[in-house]
């Protein structure tokens, strides 16, 4: 699923594969309380104040995981090398490859400080 043009992020994750159904949604549901949980460019993101800082996908080849705020990927610089990173994208083989310690700290970094979105 490269853009979905689900109306809700239910509609969203039915149109996954069910491995990869939950894989990071319940992480933010839990650890981003105050955002409202939207699409925004045919995905799931994660809005404070009306701007999206968090978002994931599910890609052909792999899983993304949008971390929207320079800040927090610039104090996770370490922990995020040994992973395959681009700009802003966290990706993610299989939901068995995932780093759910490393996404939950990401998430509680997020949700703990207010940033400017990229």
């Amino acid at each position: 699923m490269v853009r979905s043009s689900a109306q809700n992020v239910d509609q969203y994750l039915a149109e996954a594969p069910e491995a990869r159904r939950a894989a990071l949604r319940a992480l933010c549901r839990e650890e981003l309380t105050g955002f409202r949980e939207v699409m925004a460019y045919g995905m799931p993101a994660y809005e404070r104040d009306g701007t999206g800082e968090i978002a994931f996908a599910d890609q052909k080849q792999y899983i993304s995981f949008y971390l929207m705020r320079t800040d927090v990927r610039d104090a996770f610089t370490d922990r995020l090398a040994a992973h395959d990173m681009g700009k802003g994208c966290l990706r993610f083989r299989s939901p068995q490859k995932i780093d759910f310690t490393l996404v939950r700290d990401l998430l509680r970094a997020t949700a703990a400080t207010r940033g400017t979105a990229c």
